[in-house]
């Protein structure tokens, strides 16, 4: 999901900034131009080398980002469903586990307790 959010914020800048950097190159990468709408070029630079590192050869569509985006929601609600059900499946086994622990510590202190009694009565 943090993937899908960057890559749209990337997908953005990219869109707004393709006249300027083509302007630039236009240009001939003149040192004037870069100085006046650097933010613009490195909003551009950067978007560019995002695509290159996730090996992007045709960018994908805000529209679509937000689909799948949906979709992964709509899946994350559902399975956090049967996480919390799990949880809670699992919170009872451990205390169903404590209770025994502590009973089966119970008796076995209480047989302790016997077999002194009788040690000190022989």
């Amino acid at each position: 999901m943090t993937e899908n959010q960057v890559l749209k914020t990337h997908i953005i800048n990219y869109v707004k900034t393709k006249d300027v950097y083509a302007d630039y190159r236009k240009c001939g990468y003149s040192k004037k131009f870069l100085e006046e709408h650097r933010q613009e070029i490195l909003l551009h630079k950067a978007a560019k080398n995002v695509f290159d590192e996730l090996h992007v050869k045709k960018i994908p569509k805000v529209k679509e980002l937000n689909a799948e985006y949906a979709e992964i929601l709509a899946e994350r609600k559902k399975l956090y469903g049967e996480y919390r059900q799990a949880k809670k499946d699992m919170q009872e086994i451990q205390r169903a586990k404590y209770d025994i622990d502590q009973s089966l510590k119970d008796d076995e202190e209480q047989k302790k307790e016997r077999t002194r009694k009788r040690e000190i009565t022989l």
